[in-house]
């Protein structure tokens, strides 16, 4: 593994983490698939653990602006541990393409979704 890329992913994925809070993996998982032709399941095993030291630093930036919703974050992180461990098992049960299917779709999903409701929202003035 290239260590220069894999340094400029973790800034790039730390950057866009903190500005629009996806934590890094979807910026993670398609760079160390993809570019650094790592499987996909090792792909998103990595994500997670890289993900958990973004999400603490982003927090603990965001919570000093008073954007973080203690009692919500508390919830989905605990309900999260029963859905990451079934994820992991399903994960490893089925094949790299549907995993990668799987995820592509997931990715569109969201992306759809975000320009949507951007294209709702209407733009806030500026200064």
């Amino acid at each position: 593994m290239d260590i220069a890329l894999v340094i400029l992913f973790g800034v790039a994925g730390g950057f866009v983490g903190g500005m629009v809070g996806v934590g890094g993996g979807i910026l993670f998982v398609p760079a160390l698939a993809i570019i650094l032709d790592e499987p996909q399941i090792e792909a998103e095993a990595t994500s997670l653990l890289a993900i958990v030291i973004v999400a603490i630093a982003g927090t603990m930036r965001q919570r000093r602006y008073g954007n973080v919703r203690m009692a919500d974050a508390g919830v989905i992180g605990v309900m999260s541990v029963a859905g990451v461990a079934s994820g992991v098992i399903v994960s490893n049960e089925v094949s790299q393409r549907t995993l990668e299917v799987g995820f592509a779709i997931v990715a569109l999903g969201i992306a759809a979704q975000l320009v949507h409701r951007a294209s709702r929202q209407r733009p806030e003035p500026t200064g």
